[in-house]
C-alpha cells in the first residue's frame, strides 16, 4: 500500500521556525520526485516546493524562497520541509506528494499524496 504520512505542523509564532517530514511507504521512493504543497479554506491547493531524484534540484514558490528548504533523505524515505521566518500567510494544510515524472509545480501531475499536516502562525 502506498503512503505518505506527513508530521511536524503545529502552532508557531510570527518569525519562528517548524520543520515537516513526510514518511513514504510502498512506493521506490529515490524513483520520485517529491513535492509540498499547501492548501487554506475556499482555495486551491499551490505549490510550495519540490524536489529532484536524489535531490539534484529544487524548486520554490516565490512566496517562500530564501526562508523555506526543501531536502530528502532516501535511506530513510523521507522528504523535510524545513520553514524559517514564518508568517501568518503561511498558515495552512501542508501536503506532501510523489510525482514519477518531472519536477512540476501543478498538482495534477503528483500521483500520490499524504493527508496533510496543519501549520498555524501566530501573531
Amino acid at each position: 500500500q502506498v503512503q505518505l504520512v506527513e508530521s511536524g505542523g503545529g502552532l508557531v509564532q510570527t518569525g519562528g521556525s517548524l520543520r515537516l517530514s513526510c514518511a513514504a511507504s510502498g512506493l521506490t521512493f529515490s524513483s520520485y520526485v517529491m513535492g509540498w504543497f499547501r492548501q487554506t479554506p475556499g482555495k486551491e491547493r499551490q505549490f510550495v516546493a519540490g524536489i529532484t531524484y536524489s535531490g539534484g534540484r529544487t524548486r520554490y514558490a516565490d512566496s517562500v524562497k530564501g526562508r523555506f528548504t526543501i531536502s530528502r533523505d532516501d535511506a530513510k524515505n523521507t522528504v523535510y520541509l524545513q520553514m524559517n521566518s514564518l508568517k501568518s500567510e503561511d498558515t495552512a494544510v501542508y501536503y506532501c506528494a510523489a510525482d514519477r515524472t518531472y519536477l512540476s509545480a501543478s498538482l495534477n501531475d503528483y500521483d500520490v499524496w499524504g493527508q496533510g499536516t496543519q501549520v498555524t502562525v501566530s501573531s
